[in-house]
């Protein structure tokens, strides 16, 4: 069960030793009201290249978006990640790899009919997904979760899923943990110490997987969560991961850590 609000605390340093883990949207970025108006801070992407060297190549974006739109805003930096939750996975050498899309037509049909009798609401076709954002219109919630409910009744191999002011229409048995996991078995990520951020409920399969592997899970912002640990906001998560760079940059590595520069 989640924990309240109140019982998380601050995260303690990252340490040399981990495998980092990054939500991209409200965690790394803002949310905004569609997904192509987020705002990448200047320094963010010569931040993420830092510590990704600086951690031997451990660290990837596990996000909902595609993979390519998450390459378009980090743009040159190209780093392991997951995408659509799971569904899309690039590897640290490089190596991508997707699950083949379910027939989504009937339930692509049934989002844009809602949106266009319905004004604010967004549809966003992914590979293996369909979104139903109403953040322009959340008064419409209970009304874009009956009708996505319904569009999946009888299709068992898709799910739905609630995150912050969508609804998401995907494969079954795909998650943000299952990611996590496969990337824990492959250089440079295995053997260390997972460490994952996420502000959504769609992160706390992320979270159910790096805790009992003796990692640190942080919930950013508000909400119950299974994480032992928060941060306020992006902000505050763009600050933690300075002082991270900062101090592991004072550290010298051991020979044992050093490790080849992972493909750009």
């Amino acid at each position: 069960m989640p924990k309240s609000s109140s019982n998380l605390q601050l995260p303690p340093p990252l340490g040399r030793d981990a495998a980092l883990f990054l939500d991209f949207d409200g965690t790394l970025v803002g949310l905004a009201p569609t997904p192509e108006a987020i705002e990448i801070p200047p320094a963010l992407v010569p931040l993420l290249s830092d510590l990704r060297d600086q951690l031997g190549g451990a660290l990837a974006v596990v996000s909902g978006r595609q993979i390519d739109s998450i390459d378009r805003f980090l743009a040159p930096l190209r780093l392991p990640a997951a995408g659509e939750h799971g569904v899309q996975r690039r590897n640290a050498s490089g190596h991508t790899q997707e699950q083949r899309p379910p027939d989504l037509i009937p339930i692509l049909e049934i989002a844009n009919e809602l949106a266009r009798v319905h004004e604010g609401l967004l549809v966003e076709r992914k590979h293996a997904a369909i979104a139903l954002h109403y953040r322009l219109a959340p008064q419409l919630e209970a009304v874009c979760r009956d009708a996505m409910s319904r569009a999946i009744e009888n299709h068992p191999q898709l799910e739905l899923m609630h995150g912050k002011f969508v609804f998401e229409v995907k494969p079954t048995g795909v998650n943000k943990g299952i990611a996590i996991d496969a990337f824990m078995t492959e250089a440079p990520f295995a053997g260390r110490t997972p460490v994952f951020l996420g502000d959504d409920t769609t992160d706390e399969s992320g979270f159910a997987v790096v805790q009992p592997r003796g990692g640190i899970a942080i919930k950013v912002g508000p909400g119950p969560s299974l994480a032992l640990h928060r941060l306020e906001s992006p902000r505050a998560v763009y600050e933690w991961l300075v002082q991270a760079r900062d101090m592991l940059g004072a550290q010298r590595p051991t020979k044992t850590e050093e490790s080849p520069r992972s493909p750009r």
